[in-house]
Protein backbone atom coordinates (compact mmCIF):
# COMPACT_ATOMS: atom_id res chain seq x y z
CA UNK A 1 0.00 0.00 0.00
CA UNK A 2 2.76 2.77 -0.98
CA UNK A 3 0.14 5.38 -1.58
CA UNK A 4 -0.93 4.67 2.45
CA UNK A 5 -2.74 7.83 4.21
CA UNK A 6 -3.27 8.24 7.30
CA UNK A 7 -6.42 11.03 8.85
CA UNK A 8 -5.56 11.85 12.50
CA UNK A 9 -8.51 13.68 14.29
CA UNK A 10 -6.76 15.93 17.06
CA UNK A 11 -3.80 17.72 17.72
CA UNK A 12 -2.85 17.22 20.96
CA UNK A 13 0.41 15.52 22.50
CA UNK A 14 -0.99 12.20 21.04
CA UNK A 15 -2.17 13.30 17.41
CA UNK A 16 1.21 15.13 16.66
CA UNK A 17 3.29 12.28 18.31
CA UNK A 18 1.76 9.57 15.86
CA UNK A 19 2.40 12.53 13.08
CA UNK A 20 6.10 12.31 13.91
CA UNK A 21 6.46 8.42 13.97
CA UNK A 22 4.53 8.83 10.38
CA UNK A 23 7.05 11.58 9.09
CA UNK A 24 9.95 9.51 10.43
CA UNK A 25 8.42 6.66 8.41
CA UNK A 26 7.57 8.26 5.44
CA UNK A 27 4.01 7.71 5.74
CA UNK A 28 1.52 10.11 4.28
CA UNK A 29 -0.54 12.04 6.98
CA UNK A 30 -2.93 15.09 7.55
CA UNK A 31 -3.70 15.94 11.59
CA UNK A 32 -6.72 18.22 11.81
CA UNK A 33 -7.15 20.52 14.95
CA UNK A 34 -10.30 22.76 16.05
CA UNK A 35 -7.73 25.36 17.76
CA UNK A 36 -6.21 27.90 16.40
CA UNK A 37 -3.08 26.38 17.75
CA UNK A 38 -1.03 23.64 20.01
CA UNK A 39 -2.16 23.45 23.44
CA UNK A 40 -2.43 26.33 25.19
CA UNK A 41 -2.34 24.95 28.75
CA UNK A 42 1.41 25.41 30.15
CA UNK A 43 0.98 23.11 32.94
CA UNK A 44 3.34 20.26 34.32
CA UNK A 45 2.96 16.75 32.93
CA UNK A 46 4.66 13.74 34.56
CA UNK A 47 6.75 11.77 32.50
CA UNK A 48 7.74 8.05 32.70
CA UNK A 49 9.73 5.71 30.61
CA UNK A 50 6.20 4.91 28.45
CA UNK A 51 6.26 8.54 27.62
CA UNK A 52 9.89 9.24 27.16
CA UNK A 53 10.72 6.15 25.07
CA UNK A 54 7.67 6.45 23.21
CA UNK A 55 9.31 10.31 22.43
CA UNK A 56 12.76 9.24 21.65
CA UNK A 57 11.00 6.93 18.61
CA UNK A 58 9.28 9.76 17.17
CA UNK A 59 11.48 12.24 17.52
CA UNK A 60 14.62 13.07 15.27
CA UNK A 61 17.54 13.51 17.75
CA UNK A 62 17.66 17.10 17.86
CA UNK A 63 13.92 17.38 19.10
CA UNK A 64 14.61 14.36 21.73
CA UNK A 65 17.14 16.15 22.92
CA UNK A 66 15.49 18.99 23.46
CA UNK A 67 12.79 17.00 24.84
CA UNK A 68 15.18 15.91 27.49
CA UNK A 69 17.01 18.94 28.59
CA UNK A 70 13.31 21.28 28.91
CA UNK A 71 12.13 18.45 31.00
CA UNK A 72 12.64 18.77 34.62
CA UNK A 73 15.97 18.21 36.57
CA UNK A 74 16.95 15.00 38.32
CA UNK A 75 14.83 15.10 41.59
CA UNK A 76 16.28 14.60 44.75
CA UNK A 77 14.24 11.17 45.05
CA UNK A 78 12.47 9.76 42.05
CA UNK A 79 9.49 9.13 43.96
CA UNK A 80 5.73 10.25 45.32
CA UNK A 81 5.88 11.79 48.81
CA UNK A 82 3.19 12.40 50.78
CA UNK A 83 3.42 15.27 53.62
CA UNK A 84 1.08 16.73 55.89
CA UNK A 85 0.09 20.44 56.12
CA UNK A 86 2.89 21.36 58.30
CA UNK A 87 5.42 20.16 56.02
CA UNK A 88 5.66 16.83 57.86
CA UNK A 89 6.29 13.73 55.33
CA UNK A 90 3.79 10.62 55.69
CA UNK A 91 4.63 8.60 53.11
CA UNK A 92 6.09 7.40 50.03
CA UNK A 93 5.59 5.52 46.88
CA UNK A 94 7.32 4.59 43.63
CA UNK A 95 5.91 6.32 40.38
CA UNK A 96 3.80 4.12 38.09
CA UNK A 97 5.76 3.09 35.27
CA UNK A 98 9.04 1.45 34.58
CA UNK A 99 11.86 2.96 36.71
CA UNK A 100 14.28 5.68 34.86
CA UNK A 101 17.82 4.79 35.86
CA UNK A 102 19.61 7.15 33.30
CA UNK A 103 22.04 9.82 33.52
CA UNK A 104 19.00 12.00 32.08
CA UNK A 105 15.77 9.95 33.64
CA UNK A 106 12.36 11.46 32.10
CA UNK A 107 10.76 13.27 35.10
CA UNK A 108 8.25 16.23 33.70
CA UNK A 109 8.02 19.10 31.16
CA UNK A 110 5.49 21.66 30.25
CA UNK A 111 2.72 20.79 28.67
CA UNK A 112 3.10 23.23 25.65
CA UNK A 113 6.67 23.39 25.25
CA UNK A 114 6.13 19.38 24.82
CA UNK A 115 3.49 20.11 22.11
CA UNK A 116 5.18 22.51 20.55
CA UNK A 117 8.58 20.59 20.18
CA UNK A 118 6.27 17.79 18.55
CA UNK A 119 4.61 20.11 16.21
CA UNK A 120 8.68 21.53 14.97
CA UNK A 121 8.81 20.08 11.18
CA UNK A 122 5.13 18.52 10.71
CA UNK A 123 4.03 22.15 10.70
CA UNK A 124 2.86 21.47 6.69
CA UNK A 125 0.82 18.50 7.75
CA UNK A 126 -1.26 20.18 10.74
CA UNK A 127 -4.27 21.78 9.86
CA UNK A 128 -5.75 24.34 12.60
CA UNK A 129 -9.13 25.46 12.91
CA UNK A 130 -10.15 22.26 12.06
CA UNK A 131 -13.54 20.81 13.12
CA UNK A 132 -14.16 17.32 13.03
CA UNK A 133 -17.98 16.49 12.83
CA UNK A 134 -17.87 12.48 11.84
CA UNK A 135 -16.64 10.35 9.57
CA UNK A 136 -18.12 7.64 7.32
CA UNK A 137 -15.87 4.40 6.38
CA UNK A 138 -15.98 0.98 3.32
CA UNK A 139 -13.56 -1.29 1.90
CA UNK A 140 -11.96 1.40 0.06
CA UNK A 141 -10.60 3.81 2.92
CA UNK A 142 -12.34 6.95 4.95
CA UNK A 143 -13.62 9.75 4.90
CA UNK A 144 -13.28 12.69 7.46
CA UNK A 145 -15.92 15.30 7.66
CA UNK A 146 -14.70 18.71 9.00
CA UNK A 147 -17.53 21.37 10.24
CA UNK A 148 -16.66 23.71 7.04
CA UNK A 149 -17.47 21.22 4.46
CA UNK A 150 -14.39 19.88 4.19
CA UNK A 151 -13.62 16.41 3.02
CA UNK A 152 -11.00 14.68 3.96
CA UNK A 153 -9.67 10.80 2.36
CA UNK A 154 -8.00 8.28 3.62
CA UNK A 155 -6.63 4.34 4.12
CA UNK A 156 -7.20 4.90 8.28
CA UNK A 157 -8.69 7.04 10.50
CA UNK A 158 -6.98 7.84 14.34
CA UNK A 159 -9.24 9.53 16.50
CA UNK A 160 -6.46 11.43 18.64
CA UNK A 161 -9.18 14.14 19.72
CA UNK A 162 -9.55 14.07 23.52
CA UNK A 163 -12.20 12.74 25.79
CA UNK A 164 -14.85 14.60 23.76
CA UNK A 165 -13.94 12.60 21.31
CA UNK A 166 -16.44 13.68 18.12
CA UNK A 167 -14.84 9.73 16.40
CA UNK A 168 -15.68 8.28 19.25
CA UNK A 169 -18.96 9.63 19.73
CA UNK A 170 -20.38 8.17 16.46
CA UNK A 171 -17.90 4.88 16.43
CA UNK A 172 -19.04 3.97 19.93
CA UNK A 173 -22.53 5.96 20.43
CA UNK A 174 -23.12 3.91 24.01
CA UNK A 175 -19.60 5.12 25.11
CA UNK A 176 -19.64 8.45 27.17
CA UNK A 177 -17.39 10.19 29.54
CA UNK A 178 -18.29 9.16 33.38
CA UNK A 179 -18.52 12.42 35.49
CA UNK A 180 -16.37 11.13 38.87
CA UNK A 181 -17.65 14.18 40.69
CA UNK A 182 -14.14 14.80 41.55
CA UNK A 183 -13.06 18.73 40.85
CA UNK A 184 -9.76 19.96 41.06
CA UNK A 185 -8.27 23.82 40.80
CA UNK A 186 -5.37 24.13 38.67
CA UNK A 187 -2.75 26.54 38.86
CA UNK A 188 1.06 28.45 38.68
CA UNK A 189 3.18 29.96 41.55
CA UNK A 190 6.62 31.44 40.43
CA UNK A 191 9.69 29.65 40.98
CA UNK A 192 12.03 32.23 41.04
CA UNK A 193 15.72 32.09 42.85
CA UNK A 194 14.84 33.70 45.81
CA UNK A 195 11.67 31.55 46.23
CA UNK A 196 13.68 28.55 45.41
CA UNK A 197 15.50 29.54 47.93
CA UNK A 198 13.42 29.51 50.51
CA UNK A 199 11.80 26.18 49.68
CA UNK A 200 12.31 22.74 51.73
CA UNK A 201 13.95 20.43 49.35
CA UNK A 202 10.78 17.83 50.20
CA UNK A 203 8.96 19.89 47.58
CA UNK A 204 11.43 18.81 44.85
CA UNK A 205 11.50 15.25 45.12
CA UNK A 206 9.91 13.58 42.17
CA UNK A 207 5.89 14.53 43.37
CA UNK A 208 5.06 15.74 46.23
CA UNK A 209 0.93 16.17 47.91
CA UNK A 210 -0.03 17.38 50.74
CA UNK A 211 -3.10 16.59 52.70
CA UNK A 212 -4.32 17.74 56.09
CA UNK A 213 -6.71 16.24 58.95
CA UNK A 214 -9.58 17.19 57.11
CA UNK A 215 -8.87 15.97 53.77
CA UNK A 216 -8.38 19.09 51.42
CA UNK A 217 -5.44 17.33 49.18
CA UNK A 218 -2.83 19.63 47.45
CA UNK A 219 -0.70 18.52 44.51
CA UNK A 220 2.89 20.10 43.90
CA UNK A 221 5.09 20.11 40.83
CA UNK A 222 7.82 22.16 40.50
CA UNK A 223 8.69 22.70 36.52
CA UNK A 224 12.51 23.22 36.66
CA UNK A 225 14.37 22.87 33.27
CA UNK A 226 17.64 21.29 33.25
CA UNK A 227 18.22 24.13 30.45
CA UNK A 228 16.58 27.22 29.84
CA UNK A 229 13.89 26.47 27.19
CA UNK A 230 15.42 29.67 25.60
CA UNK A 231 18.88 28.03 25.60
CA UNK A 232 18.22 24.90 24.52
CA UNK A 233 16.18 25.92 21.42
CA UNK A 234 18.64 28.38 20.35
CA UNK A 235 21.27 25.54 19.94
CA UNK A 236 19.04 22.49 19.09
CA UNK A 237 15.89 23.83 17.36
CA UNK A 238 16.18 27.26 16.43
CA UNK A 239 14.01 27.23 13.30
CA UNK A 240 11.49 25.90 15.62
CA UNK A 241 8.72 28.38 16.82
CA UNK A 242 9.19 27.19 20.89
CA UNK A 243 7.89 29.85 23.82
CA UNK A 244 10.47 30.33 26.60
CA UNK A 245 9.45 29.28 30.22
CA UNK A 246 9.84 31.23 33.61
CA UNK A 247 10.08 28.09 36.48
CA UNK A 248 7.09 27.36 38.32
CA UNK A 249 5.55 25.22 40.58
CA UNK A 250 2.10 23.55 39.31
CA UNK A 251 -0.16 24.10 42.38
CA UNK A 252 -3.48 21.59 42.10
CA UNK A 253 -6.36 21.98 44.70
CA UNK A 254 -8.76 18.83 44.89
CA UNK A 255 -12.04 20.46 45.73
CA UNK A 256 -14.76 17.98 45.03
CA UNK A 257 -16.33 19.02 48.01
CA UNK A 258 -16.76 22.69 47.99
CA UNK A 259 -17.54 22.45 44.49
CA UNK A 260 -19.92 20.14 43.68
CA UNK A 261 -21.70 22.04 41.64
CA UNK A 262 -22.91 22.09 37.50
CA UNK A 263 -19.81 22.57 34.72
CA UNK A 264 -21.99 25.52 33.86
CA UNK A 265 -21.71 27.10 37.28
CA UNK A 266 -18.07 26.47 37.58
CA UNK A 267 -17.35 28.33 34.07
CA UNK A 268 -19.29 31.31 35.35
CA UNK A 269 -17.20 31.68 38.30
CA UNK A 270 -13.72 34.44 38.09
CA UNK A 271 -10.50 32.77 38.33
CA UNK A 272 -9.84 35.26 41.65
CA UNK A 273 -12.70 33.65 43.55
CA UNK A 274 -11.53 30.12 42.92
CA UNK A 275 -8.29 31.50 44.33
CA UNK A 276 -9.92 32.51 47.26
CA UNK A 277 -10.66 29.15 47.71
CA UNK A 278 -7.81 27.51 47.46
CA UNK A 279 -6.72 30.85 50.35
CA UNK A 280 -9.35 29.54 52.04
CA UNK A 281 -9.01 26.03 52.39
CA UNK A 282 -5.08 26.48 52.99
CA UNK A 283 -5.33 29.55 55.99
CA UNK A 284 -4.01 27.06 58.79
CA UNK A 285 -1.15 25.63 56.86
CA UNK A 286 2.74 26.01 57.08
CA UNK A 287 3.43 29.87 55.96
CA UNK A 288 5.72 28.13 53.45
CA UNK A 289 2.92 25.98 51.77
CA UNK A 290 0.52 29.25 52.28
CA UNK A 291 3.00 31.45 50.49
CA UNK A 292 2.66 28.96 47.38
CA UNK A 293 -0.43 29.73 47.31
CA UNK A 294 -0.58 33.11 47.69
CA UNK A 295 1.80 33.97 44.90
CA UNK A 296 -0.51 31.98 42.62
CA UNK A 297 -1.40 33.86 40.06
CA UNK A 298 -5.25 34.11 39.46
CA UNK A 299 -5.09 34.19 36.01
CA UNK A 300 -3.58 30.88 35.61
CA UNK A 301 -6.20 29.35 37.80
CA UNK A 302 -8.62 27.12 36.14
CA UNK A 303 -11.27 24.40 37.39
CA UNK A 304 -11.27 20.81 35.71
CA UNK A 305 -14.19 17.86 36.24
CA UNK A 306 -12.41 14.97 36.14
CA UNK A 307 -13.99 12.81 33.93
CA UNK A 308 -13.27 9.35 32.46
CA UNK A 309 -13.80 6.75 29.75
CA UNK A 310 -13.99 3.80 31.57
CA UNK A 311 -12.51 -0.01 29.88
CA UNK A 312 -14.77 -1.21 27.32
CA UNK A 313 -14.91 -4.58 25.92
CA UNK A 314 -13.42 -5.62 22.97
CA UNK A 315 -15.21 -3.77 20.31
CA UNK A 316 -15.00 -4.70 16.16
CA UNK A 317 -12.10 -3.66 14.25
CA UNK A 318 -12.42 -1.03 11.39
CA UNK A 319 -10.17 1.30 9.67
CA UNK A 320 -10.81 3.52 12.41
CA UNK A 321 -8.87 3.42 15.58
CA UNK A 322 -8.46 5.49 18.70
CA UNK A 323 -5.43 6.70 21.02
CA UNK A 324 -4.77 8.52 24.58
CA UNK A 325 -7.74 9.64 25.91
CA UNK A 326 -9.87 9.25 23.16
CA UNK A 327 -10.45 5.56 24.34
CA UNK A 328 -9.37 5.57 28.12
CA UNK A 329 -9.47 8.91 29.36
CA UNK A 330 -8.39 8.37 33.02
CA UNK A 331 -7.93 10.19 36.42
CA UNK A 332 -5.29 12.18 37.04
CA UNK A 333 -4.40 10.37 40.48
CA UNK A 334 -0.69 8.61 38.69
CA UNK A 335 -0.07 11.34 36.08
CA UNK A 336 -0.34 8.31 33.49
CA UNK A 337 -2.45 10.03 30.90
CA UNK A 338 0.31 11.72 28.89
CA UNK A 339 2.46 9.14 28.82
CA UNK A 340 -0.17 6.14 27.62
CA UNK A 341 -1.07 8.66 25.10
CA UNK A 342 2.44 8.78 23.42
CA UNK A 343 2.95 5.26 23.72
CA UNK A 344 -0.65 4.39 22.20
CA UNK A 345 1.13 6.12 19.53
CA UNK A 346 4.03 4.54 19.43
CA UNK A 347 2.23 0.74 19.57
CA UNK A 348 -0.12 2.36 16.61
CA UNK A 349 2.91 3.82 14.33
CA UNK A 350 4.47 0.47 14.65
CA UNK A 351 1.11 -1.56 13.29
CA UNK A 352 0.41 1.38 10.02
CA UNK A 353 4.51 1.00 9.53
CA UNK A 354 4.04 -3.17 8.68
CA UNK A 355 0.62 -1.68 6.82
CA UNK A 356 2.47 0.38 4.93
CA UNK A 357 5.59 -2.18 3.99
CA UNK A 358 2.70 -4.91 3.45
CA UNK A 359 3.23 -6.72 6.47
CA UNK A 360 0.27 -7.11 7.31
CA UNK A 361 -3.21 -5.66 6.34
CA UNK A 362 -5.13 -2.67 7.68
CA UNK A 363 -7.59 -4.94 9.94
CA UNK A 364 -5.18 -7.30 11.32
CA UNK A 365 -2.67 -4.61 11.95
CA UNK A 366 -5.60 -2.37 13.91
CA UNK A 367 -6.46 -5.11 15.49
CA UNK A 368 -2.87 -6.25 16.76
CA UNK A 369 -2.90 -2.29 18.38
CA UNK A 370 -6.10 -2.46 19.78
CA UNK A 371 -5.54 -5.77 21.70
CA UNK A 372 -1.48 -4.44 22.98
CA UNK A 373 -3.48 -1.53 24.00
CA UNK A 374 -6.02 -2.46 26.01
CA UNK A 375 -3.77 -4.97 27.71
CA UNK A 376 -1.22 -2.30 29.00
CA UNK A 377 -3.14 0.71 29.62
CA UNK A 378 -6.50 -1.10 31.15
CA UNK A 379 -5.03 -1.92 34.36
CA UNK A 380 -3.53 1.31 34.66
CA UNK A 381 -6.68 3.02 34.50
CA UNK A 382 -8.45 0.86 37.08
CA UNK A 383 -5.52 1.69 39.21
CA UNK A 384 -6.01 5.65 38.59
CA UNK A 385 -9.74 5.36 39.33
CA UNK A 386 -9.11 3.78 42.42
CA UNK A 387 -8.99 6.59 45.14
CA UNK A 388 -7.60 4.33 47.92
CA UNK A 389 -4.70 2.85 46.13
CA UNK A 390 -4.22 6.61 44.21
CA UNK A 391 -3.36 8.04 47.65
CA UNK A 392 -1.52 4.45 49.61
CA UNK A 393 1.76 5.34 50.73
CA UNK A 394 3.83 3.65 52.12
CA UNK A 395 4.09 4.86 55.73
CA UNK A 396 6.57 6.86 57.06
CA UNK A 397 7.42 6.24 61.25
CA UNK A 398 7.80 9.48 63.41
Amino acid sequence: MSDLHVLIAGGGIGGLSLGQHLKKAGISFSIYEREDEVSKNGYRLHMNMDGGESLRAALPENLYKLYVQTSRKNPRREMAVLIDEQLNEVGVRPHIGAPNDEEFPHTAVNRRTLCQILLSGIEEHVHFNSVVTGFEQDEQGVSLFLADGTVAKGDILVAADGINSAIRRQLMPDVQPVDTKARAIYSKSPLTKKIRQQLPEILFDGFTSAMDSVGTYMAIGPYEPRRSVAEAVKELAPESTIEPVDDYVMITLNVSKQLNVSDEEIRRTKPEEHHQLMLDLTKDWHPILRGLVERIDPQTVSVLPVRAIEPIDPWETSRVTLIGDAIHAMPPSFGAGSNLALRDACILAEQIVAIYKKQTDVYSGISQYEAAMRAHDYPIFEMSANEKKARKFNQVHQ
